[in-house]
């Protein structure tokens, strides 16, 4: 009973602190009584609700007054609570209390300045770091930690010769965390020192020196666990620091260290469990240096820290086929993460011996993943490679994928890949297979496609005369012709696609047809075509296009123009007006080279749509000059979409510096 009553009586208090309005007459003391209640809650909504008082630089100065309450632990710990809560108007009277006369007072500012992290209290701290008492100087070297920069850095530096072994404790931590390494023979003494050893080789890891390296194998063979696991956590520090060309040596040095050990495979296998990132980072640069293949289900799975996964890619590349054979086989077990740097690393290690464990992964749902199989099959270069990538051809997925496998398999065993090609080709062809027969056989697959190029299927024809063009540009023009007059949409507009691509001087002429063609897709591959072969005889036609209904022929139409360098001002002002927003904006872009385009930017800047002005906004931005000022802050002024007024903002500051 007397329990429940208690409870109630601190609900009550709490929900009292909670309902303090911050700008009410007596807020401030309020919060302050409750600062000193004997209940962690409402000690804690107290500080919170500091936190919210308007007049910030009065509620520091009472907080710093309740931090010298001797006797009141759990108000002076949620005082320091409520000044970390508020940030800078907490830096200067805290600084102040630096200079206090009880040392438990400056302490306790140089703890609450660590904590706020502010770089304008590190001239302070770097002060305190001459305080008679040592306590303070211990808390000012932490603080120094969260805060420093090479000012404070190199204060802290000078404090590794002092002699008190926890003031130099407290320096080596620090210098870790500002990631900033002391001079090499000022750190090998302290390697001896029990309590400064672990710390001595954090900062020892900062070093990129082989000096430093051969200091780190010497820890690991020391007899002490700690001192081991210290030391790979400082290998895993500094082949992340250390110049790239230094690794092959280290890695040497490690494995000659490391065959030392009876249980080193153990011990590093036990430090992949480890919380530390750094040491698991130390025991992926053990494992590489080893080349000990049972480590890799573990090395894959140290991926599951993002700041790891370049390691562990390069450790598993480094672990051999037998290692890639492991991770095949286990699959199924792997982390998402693990799996994905197994894939990678699979295409590194790939070898004639993995292409069934490789097919067996295609049976797998995940589509990326059997896209890093598709692509190590072709790495295999192995003959028994072709038959599961010739079986994904009719794989939409995949087949493309498929095709520049096939393609690099085709480097080692052409004949091969060519064979189940052409039984392919024999018993069902399809458009992938076209172009992977095609790649592979070069002009020798000219005769197929010629026959292939008369097929029934329309695919096969646009197929065909999508490859000849690769393999042989005449060729590839011969069946053009044809194919403009073909029946099928889709073989013309590859036609179209494939005259562009020649760049004949014939193709004003050939696309003359494919333009006035009744299929919308012909028309745009045409359009296309005369924007890429760079002919200006359609030139005319294609201005007349710019003002078409549909949007998309419009649009092309105007970048085709852009392509061939002829846009007429009076041209580009009609496909500005054009309905579709897509065709003003291929206005906006066709004229960014010009005066008149930037006259245009202007005036669209006013347009319904905010794409489009925040288009136009970049275009002046990217080609407008000073006079183009005012026009944008203007627009700014009345912007309402937070897209076009980022981009006018920034318009507006790129002009402003011209």
């Amino acid at each position: 009973m007397t329990n429940a009553h208690s409870l109630q009586e601190e609900e009550e208090r709490y929900q009292t602190v909670l309902g303090v309005e911050p700008s009410g007459k007596g807020a401030l003391e309020a919060l302050i009584t409750g600062l000193h209640d004997e209940s962690w809650r409402v000690r804690r909504a107290a500080a919170e609700g500091l936190r919210r008082l308007p007049a910030q630089a009065e509620v520091a100065a009472r907080l710093v007054s309740v931090l010298g309450e001797r006797g009141e632990t759990g108000a002076r710990n949620a005082a320091a609570e409520a000044l970390v809560g508020l940030g800078d108007a907490a830096v200067a009277p805290l600084i102040q209390l630096l200079a206090h006369s009880d040392p438990d007072q400056r302490k306790f500012a140089a703890d609450i300045l660590g904590q706020l992290g502010r770089r304008s209290a590190e001239g302070a701290l770097v002060g305190a770091l001459a305080d008679p008492d040592l306590n303070v100087r211990v808390s000012a070297v932490e603080a120094l930690g969260h805060v420093g920069s090479e000012v404070g850095a190199r204060a802290v530096e000078h404090l590794l010769k002092e002699p008190a072994s926890l003031l130099r404790l407290a320096a080596l931590e620090a210098l870790a965390q500002l990631q900033w390494p002391p001079p090499l023979p000022v750190v090998v003494p302290m390697l001896t020192e029990p309590p400064l050893r672990r710390s001595a080789y954090r900062v020892l890891g900062l070093i990129p020196q082989m000096a430093a390296t051969e200091l780190i194998i010497r820890g690991l063979s020391h007899e002490s666990r700690s001192t081991r696991e210290a030391a790979l956590s400082a290998l895993g520090t500094q082949v992340g620091v250390v110049d790239a060309t230094l690794r092959s040596e280290i890695d040497i040095e490690v494995r000659t260290a490391l065959k030392r050990i009876p249980d080193a495979v153990a011990f590093v296998s036990k430090a992949f469990e480890a919380e530390e990132v750094s040491l698991r980072a130390g025991a992926l640069a053990a494992a590489g240096a080893l080349r000990e293949a049972s480590l890799a289900v573990q090395v894959a799975e140290a991926a599951r820290e993002d700041r790891l996964l370049r390691e562990v890619i390069r450790t598993l590349s480094r672990l051999g086929s037998d290692a890639g054979r492991e991770l095949l086989g286990r699959m199924a077990e792997l982390s998402l993460p693990a799996r994905a740097a197994a894939a990678q690393a699979l295409l590194e290690l790939a070898d004639p011996s993995y292409v069934p464990a490789l097919s067996a992964l295609l049976e797998w749902a995940e589509d990326d993943l059997r896209a890093v199989a598709v692509k190590a099959l072709g790495r295999t270069q192995s003959q028994d490679a072709v038959r599961p990538l010739v079986m994904l051809l009719d794989e939409p997925a995949l087949a493309g994928a498929a095709v520049r496998a096939l393609g690099v398999l085709s480097g080692g065993c052409r004949e091969a890949v060519l064979r189940g090609l052409e039984e392919t080709m024999e018993r069902r062809p399809s458009p992938a297979a076209v172009a992977a027969f095609a790649h592979a056989g070069g002009v020798t697959a000219l005769p197929t496609l010629r026959r292939l190029a008369r097929a029934a299927d329309p695919l096969l024809r646009a197929a065909a005369l999508d490859s000849a063009v690769d393999v042989d540009p005449s060729v590839g023009l011969e069946l053009a012709r044809g194919a403009l007059v073909d029946e099928s949409s889709r073989v013309r507009a590859a036609g179209a696609r494939a005259v562009g691509r020649v760049g004949d001087k014939l193709a004003s002429a050939l696309l003359k047809r494919a333009l006035q063609d009744e299929d919308i897709a012909v028309q745009l591959a045409a359009v296309e075509a005369l924007g890429e072969c760079g002919t200006t005889e359609r030139v005319p036609d294609l201005e007349v296009l710019v003002t078409h209904p549909d949007g998309a022929l419009a649009g092309r139409a105007v970048r085709a123009l852009a392509r061939i360098s002829i846009v007429r001002p009076d041209v580009l002002r009609e496909a500005a007006h054009h309905a579709d927003a897509e065709v003003v904006k291929a206005a906006l872009q066709a004229g960014a080279v010009s005066a008149e385009g930037v006259a245009l930017a202007i005036e669209l800047l006013g347009h319904s749509g905010w794409d489009v002005r925040a288009a136009a906004a970049r275009v002046l931005g990217d080609s407008g000059g000073k006079e183009c000022l005012n026009a944008v802050r203007i627009a700014l002024e009345s912007e309402q979409d937070t897209l076009a007024r980022r981009a006018l903002s920034d318009a507006a500051d790129r002009l402003s510096r011209r």
